[in-house]
């Protein structure tokens, strides 16, 4: 008996799955956090580089403005801005990575 490996669109379907639960999850945590408690977080992580913690520079890039940490060299890109750099998300090389983590904004 031997068990087939996951076909890339169950892969796909899968990973597409996991995005959304967490991000579900993520709005959740955040609608039952206090207003203050918010405030704070956003303090402490506003313009900060995930990777490294230091401080994200604004950069104009193509008509956009990215993230950019200087430390460790990360570039970090706000809701929406990958699509903005490649043009339509249905027409460039990123649209199955797009897929994969653009979670529906639906509720389920």
């Amino acid at each position: 008996m031997s068990l087939n490996k996951p076909s890339e669109s169950e892969d796909e379907y899968f990973a597409r799955e996991e995005a959304a639960k967490l991000q579900r999850q993520a709005a959740a945590q955040a609608q039952h956090m206090q207003k203050s408690e918010r405030e704070e977080r956003k303090k402490l992580h506003f313009m900060k580089c995930p990777k490294c913690g230091f401080d994200l520079r604004e950069v104009p890039y193509r008509g956009i403005t990215i993230d950019k940490c200087f430390e460790c060299g990360g570039i970090w890109l706000d809701d929406q801005e990958l699509e903005l750099l490649t043009g339509h998300k249905d027409h460039n090389v990123f649209s199955g990575i797009l897929k994969l983590f653009r979670a529906d904004k639906t509720p389920a």
